[in-house]
């Protein structure tokens, strides 16, 4: 066997298959494109990658452990997989659960024992897995990323949507409406928000502790527990804590609202983002890089909005050009530093302000991580505002 990629996910099978053979792209001139091997690429490495164009039995890791994969549960979409994932263990740890994926443990490590994998599963791995499948395949809306790795955005939604071919009639998917003519032989519940939700689970959003995008996170963690045990804990739902750098308010000595929300890092979650504090006037810090995504969507909701733009990254000038387009108040200040300097000078809280980091852009342009660029933000929030 051989694994394509010395990421997370390609060392982990390595320590399960120490035999195998581990390729990485510069070992070019070392791979044998005609070799009949069963061969693993890590879900980071794209498909117009020479060597993956090369290969001619590949898989994912999902399909590799799907002989050993015990009762799963799968969650994937463009924003809330991971909140959704997080939540549904905390809900099912007492039943057995583990979780892991694209987040935390790869598959290849975890537990075979266990009575349930919750796996939050990325377009990545969706695009080469043919052969595995979910029991329960919880898909959230899908929207414009990762355009650069998939090619076209219709590339991406049949990656998410490749699971539902993949199904049978005693395996059960909740999708968004918009997928209704998609063939699959699974039970489906159609949603097209939350509401749609707790009314066809019987769940009660009024005793939900967490706003939107949270709340439909929580309705679909719950939607779960409703399907495997005919149960629905709120109190347990409401001890959830919510991970750092997601619409993470906090206030400076002038007890200014500051909102980190690095963890922002496509359009559609800045666009769920701004509904929140659509009462409010809003500084809004914007831009990284954007992977290839359309723009466009965007403004038409930031045009609808109180707002001052304060655009950083690689894509600034980009997004400079359209704020003049949709008549938007902004300003290319380049850097993370430099935005909050400005918003500090211009923050007045007497009309309802908030200042709020949501980039619609990942942050590897200039940070290590979107952690990092939270970080960043709060340490200059404090160290300029107090």
């Amino acid at each position: 066997m051989r694994i394509l990629g010395a990421g997370k996910t390609g060392l982990s099978i390595k320590e399960v298959y120490s035999d195998a053979s581990l390729f990485v792209d510069t070992d070019r001139n070392h791979y044998d494109a005609n070799s009949e091997e069963l061969t693993v690429v890590s879900p980071g490495i794209p498909p117009h990658n020479e060597l993956v164009k090369n290969t001619k039995n590949l898989i994912s890791e999902y399909d590799l452990f799907s002989d050993k994969m015990p009762f799963s549960i799968w969650i994937s979409g463009t924003n809330g997989k991971t909140t959704t994932t997080q939540m549904l263990q905390h809900l099912l740890e007492s039943s057995g659960s583990v979780c892991g994926g694209n987040i935390g443990t790869p598959i290849a490590t975890l537990d075979a024992k266990a009575k349930i994998w919750i796996l939050e599963t990325s377009s990545f791995t969706l695009h080469y897995t043919n052969k595995a499948k979910p029991n329960i395949y919880i898909l959230l809306p899908i929207s414009d990323d990762h355009l650069s790795w998939h090619g076209t955005f219709e590339e991406y939604e049949q990656s998410k949507l490749k699971p539902l071919s993949l199904m049978n009639k005693d395996d059960i998917a909740i999708v968004p409406s918009k997928y209704k003519q998609y063939p699959t032989d699974a039970r489906v519940h159609y949603y097209s928000n939350s509401t749609d939700i707790s009314n066809t689970f019987g769940i009660e959003c009024s005793k939900i502790e967490f706003k939107e995008p949270f709340l439909m996170d929580s309705l679909l963690a719950l939607c779960v527990t409703k399907i495997l045990h005919n149960k629905i804990d709120y109190n347990l739902m409401n001890q959830f804590v919510q991970d750092a750098h997601k619409l993470e308010e906090f206030r400076d000595k002038r007890d200014r609202v500051w909102i980190d929300d690095s963890k922002a890092t496509n359009i559609d979650a800045t666009i769920q983002a701004l509904k929140t504090y659509k009462e409010n006037y809003i500084y809004l810090i914007l831009g990284g890089d954007d992977k290839g995504a359309n723009l466009i969507p965007l403004f038409k909701k930031l045009s609808q909005y109180d707002v001052t733009l304060y655009l950083i990254g690689k894509n600034s000038t980009q997004l400079m050009e359209l704020s003049r387009k949709f008549h938007i108040n902004a300003k290319k200040v380049d850097f993370l530093k430099k935005a909050v300097e400005e918003i500090n000078k211009e923050y007045n809280s007497t009309k309802g302000s908030v200042c709020m980091l949501s980039p619609a852009a990942a942050s590897l342009d200039q940070f290590a991580s979107y952690k990092e660029r939270g970080v960043k933000f709060k340490e200059f929030v404090h160290s300029f505002c107090n």
